[in-house]
């Protein structure tokens, strides 16, 4: 089939053949994610998106804004299905308590979070021009759309489209100076240029903004391989980590009757020698756990503390995830928990901590305004704490004997661009302690390892990971992996501490020149050429 005839073909379609269409389209963006990585098939989504909102066809502004909401959302629909499928892996680690909701998370998250691409849809009608302008409107909508899904209701920034090139590590460098939602803004009108070629009247205008868009990706090749160094970055003097990957099933994980089990194979596992020259945790400067990495309290269990110091060498320092009891206030009749990062030192003492901001949505709290109607039919949020974790009051440092400051994210708090560096001097590494075996084998440890990935790119410091299933490692800042730990595999992991990079022009300006290029689109976006 010719490309104008199938183009003729979406823009053509009406009823249940469009909507079959978009959510084809929509769906077919998530191989370009992890773990596959398909980066060149985000041509697919973002051209047929042009032809979808080209059909969009009526009398009125309001038939076509209509129409084009519609699709956007079915398009939506197809992307998030099939990017975050995944997600019913939690519902079935207690099966009997979570399996009948499974839905929820598999087709009403969905559903839900297709309403922002169908918002883009709809905005990128009403604004939508002739000829080749209409590729930078798209992109310009449906950034924004992103942008929104990213910051309305606590936010999911989860697979924001940009992340189907992040995957190629020299484009992924656009990062360190637009951000997420900047490479999104380039990723969407490099993969939406093709559409015009079916669309365009034959002769040497059609091939401008294919050719432009080929230029651009050109351009994000070139500096990429500009910007990263030849050479690895040297390492942090004094520094040798230990991580430590135990592996252990989320169902087991969280029994407290495993107590015993769980931090004796902790302790066992973290001493083990990793080749005949070396001599286990002796050899290390810092050992570190995965998030919520015991089934109790730690800074209330002396026993397991004392246990832990007798592990370390002296000058040794565990960092470590674990639930953290606060102080109780009047009136309340249990203390707040926090899912924090505990810092203890080679005496068995807890000397600093980090307590988590971000919490994640019916996971670790039910939002206030759903609570009663959750609780109503039966549901509560995912981790085993009597009405959920506390959020914690601020991001702040963590601060560890032989260490340079660190930006500490827990888990889902890695996903959100501009928003792992605390306030005060810059930090010398992202910590991400994280428990991602709540979803197997499946692609969402893949994604939230390379979007933990691209926040070192985005603010130049190198990433220090641990998680509980995998994927571990250690990231430089120019989002090379110097040393991980494969999904689903027990073992532990010794590697120095990267340097970090030169601060980044996102570390200086966050999303200002992000906003700067959403008015070089709208301007653009008045070409007619072709």
């Amino acid at each position: 089939m010719r490309f104008s005839a199938l183009a003729d073909k979406v823009i053509l379609a009406w009823g249940w053949p469009k909507r079959l269409i978009a959510l084809v389209a929509g769906a077919s963006g998530a191989l370009a994610l992890p773990p596959l990585d398909l980066w060149p098939l985000i041509v697919v989504p973002m051209t047929v998106a042009v032809w979808l909102i080209d059909g969009a066809v009526g009398e009125t502004w309001r038939t076509r804004f209509q129409s084009a909401v519609v699709a956007g959302w079915w398009w939506g629909f197809g992307f998030f299905l099939a990017g975050l499928w995944w997600l019913g892996a939690a519902f079935l680690v207690e099966a009997d308590k979570f399996a009948w909701a499974m839905p929820l998370g598999v087709v009403a998250l969905p559903a839900f979070l297709a309403l922002f691409p169908a918002l883009g849809f709809g905005f990128a009608r009403l604004i939508w021009p002739h000829g080749g302008g209409r590729i930078f409107a798209l992109a310009v909508a449906l950034t924004l759309s992103e942008y929104l899904r990213g910051h309305v209701l606590t936010g999911f920034p989860w697979n924001v489209y940009g992340m189907m090139l992040a995957g190629q590590n020299w484009i992924a460098q656009f990062a360190s100076i637009a951000g997420l939602y900047g490479l999104t803004l380039v990723a969407v009108a490099i993969g939406a240029a093709p559409a015009v070629l079916g669309t365009a009247k034959p002769g040497p205008a059609r091939w401008r903004i294919p050719a432009l868009a080929l230029v651009a990706l050109c351009g994000l090749l070139g500096f990429g391989a500009w910007r990263i160094p030849t050479q690895p970055v040297a390492n942090v003097s004094g520094v040798k980590l230990r991580l430590m990957q135990p592996n252990l099933p989320q169902d087991a994980k969280f029994n407290p009757q495993n107590a015993e089990l769980i931090l004796a194979h902790y302790l066992k596992l973290s001493d083990r020698a990793t080749s005949p020259a070396t001599l286990g945790v002796q050899d290390v400067t810092h050992l570190i756990w995965p998030e919520s990495a015991f089934p109790f309290l730690l800074g209330r269990t002396p026993q397991a503390l004392s246990r832990i110091a007798a592990l370390l060498p002296p000058n040794t320092t565990l960092i470590t995830g674990a639930a953290r009891a606060g102080e109780t206030l009047p009136g309340e009749s249990r203390p707040p928990i926090y899912n924090s990062v505990q810092v203890v030192n080679d005496e068995g003492v807890v000397v600093a901590s980090y307590d988590k901001v971000h919490l994640v949505p019916f996971g670790e709290y039910l939002p206030a305004f759903l609570e009663k109607l959750i609780r109503g039919v039966g549901l509560s949020e995912f981790v085993s704490v009597p009405g959920g974790f506390a959020a914690g009051e601020r991001h702040t440092p963590l601060i560890v004997r032989g260490l340079p400051p660190a930006a500490t994210v827990i888990c889902y708090e890695a996903v959100f661009p501009g928003a792992v560096i605390p306030e005060g001097p810059r930090p010398g590494y992202i910590l991400n302690l994280t428990n991602d075996g709540w979803f197997g084998q499946t692609s969402g440890p893949y994604q939230h390892f390379a979007q933990a990935r691209l926040r070192s790119i985005e603010e130049g410091l190198p990433l220090v990971r641990v998680a509980n299933t995998g994927i571990s490692g250690i990231v430089d800042s120019y989002g090379r992996v110097v040393a991980s730990l494969p999904l689903g595999t027990e073992g532990v992991l010794d590697a120095g501490l990267p340097r970090s990079g030169p601060v980044t022009l996102y570390a200086q300006l966050g999303d200002a020149f992000f906003a700067g290029l959403v008015a070089v689109f709208l301007l653009l976006s008045r070409i007619r050429a072709a």
